[in-house]
């Protein structure tokens, strides 16, 4: 029984110093072009899918109108489209970030969907809001006000959907930089 638990005693000291002998000396991938740990995209998004289920917003402040749309259109142009792309192009950087940058204008999966449209506004209200952690998403919170989150957050929960022109031409215009 000693001999037993000694080497449960030292089985849980040895772990810990292992994985800090790792991460000191070890090559864990941290560079954006190394491989990913082995399930580290499925351990991740559980516990973002779960924090964001939990603490999203639940009802929308604010209509789907023209004007909101287009005053999205102007925040997502000003502050999302470098990484996330235009109606018209992609991110020439989103790709080369780890974990990429989605396009939010383009169709992906098997129905269709475009960006983020197949989520509820409130998903993308909690992302712009709060950000996530090593990923590039910043907190917008101390940078747009909730009102100009939720107008970016409901027009790309419609970008599914056809936009007013003046949207289009905001959202499709090439980026100079």
């Amino acid at each position: 029984m000693k001999h037993l638990l000694l080497g449960v005693i030292l089985g849980l000291l040895l772990v810990p110093v292992a994985v800090l002998f790792y991460l000191k000396f070890g090559n864990p991938p941290v560079a954006v072009a190394d491989k990913p740990f082995p399930f580290e995209k499925r351990i991740v998004h559980i516990a973002l899918h779960a924090r964001i289920a939990r603490d999203m917003p639940r009802s929308v402040p604010l209509q789907p109108t023209a004007d909101n749309f287009l005053a999205g259109a102007q925040v997502y142009r000003q502050n999302c489209a470098a990484c996330h792309g235009l109606y018209s192009s992609t991110s020439t950087f989103a790709q080369h970030m780890y974990p990429w940058a989605p396009p939010l204008w383009q169709v992906h999966g098997t129905h269709r969907h475009v960006g983020v449209s197949d989520d509820p506004p409130g998903v993308t209200y909690w992302k712009v809001d709060n950000g996530i952690r090593l990923t590039g998403m910043p907190s917008f919170n101390q940078i747009l006000t909730p009102t100009q989150m939720w107008q970016v957050s409901l027009l790309l929960a419609n970008a599914d959907k056809p936009m007013p022109q003046p949207v289009m031409d905001i959202i499709s215009k090439p980026l100079v930089f």
